[in-house]
């Protein structure tokens, strides 16, 4: 049994530094919700200082949702030097299979670095094991086995796969978590799943193993989210979205403990 209380409380404590190189979208509100659950965030990009940042920081986010040749550039640089230091790198596919740039993108990533954990939404994730599956910019397509094809992902390029959606799954291709709560606003505001991305590096940093550490990552943001909707006081994206950020930072262990939703579930 994961104890999401506890992986959070130890991210706390240690306070990991958080190495982003992710998309100018989210920029803002991915290093105030690092700082808000209790991480530090910095966010290189130049590739003159990419590998030293890397090398110096606990974990590495790699997120291609404004892609162009020099981050491409800077995240093969940066991810080189984490994978040199012992640096855990997760990915985040933003729109693979939207485009092909974005696609090959993310499988030279995969394939040319030891990626911990990736990290995306349905469409991308099938989109990365060439499933069949329609993707319309960087919202996800619907696929019929969101599970297993988690489980096809962790297998295909050997990492813990994290696929989010309704329900988020966990995996490393043989153990399987499943995670459901949260808050249909999470829909609403942009940057939802980029920051989740980067929780779990932080939690990665701070955790004994990378299954457990994104297992408690999406334990605890799907509570959060959930603890954000009910406090919000008006029902709209821009309160939601503040109150998230209240919500990393202000959440109880009693009440995070009472509201997350995670459980082992057996692969197909």
């Amino acid at each position: 049994m994961i104890d999401t209380a506890a992986h959070r409380e130890r991210m706390r404590e240690q306070a990991p530094l958080v190495h982003n190189i992710t998309n100018v979208v989210v920029t803002n509100f991915t290093a105030n919700g690092l700082y808000a659950a209790g991480a530090k965030p910095v966010m290189a990009y130049a590739e003159e200082e990419a590998a030293d940042m890397a090398a110096a920081a606990d974990a590495l986010v790699l997120n291609i949702g404004t892609l162009t040749r020099q981050t491409n550039d800077a995240m093969m640089i940066a991810g080189r030097s984490a994978a040199a230091a012992g640096t855990p790198i997760i990915l985040d596919p933003v729109g693979a299979g939207a485009t092909s740039f974005r696609t090959e993108t993310a499988r030279k990533l995969l394939q040319e670095l030891p990626i911990a954990c990736l990290r995306g939404n349905a469409g991308e994730i099938a989109s990365l094991v060439d499933e069949e599956v329609e993707v319309h910019g960087v919202d996800s397509g619907t696929i019929s086995d969101a599970a297993a094809t988690a489980v096809r992902a962790a297998e295909q390029f050997e990492t813990v796969t994290v696929l989010t959606g309704e329900t988020d799954y966990i995996t490393d291709g043989s153990t399987l978590y499943a995670c459901t709560g949260g808050s249909v606003m999470q829909t609403k505001i942009t940057g939802a799943g980029c920051l989740l991305t980067s929780l779990i590096g932080a939690f990665t940093a701070s955790g004994e193993d990378t299954l457990s550490s994104a297992a408690a990552a999406c334990s605890f943001y799907a509570a959060a989210a959930e603890a954000a909707e009910e406090r919000a006081s008006f029902a709209g994206p821009g309160h939601f979205q503040v109150h998230l950020l209240d919500m990393l930072d202000l959440l109880a262990a009693d009440e995070l403990t009472q509201k997350e939703k995670l459980k082992e579930v057996t692969t197909s």
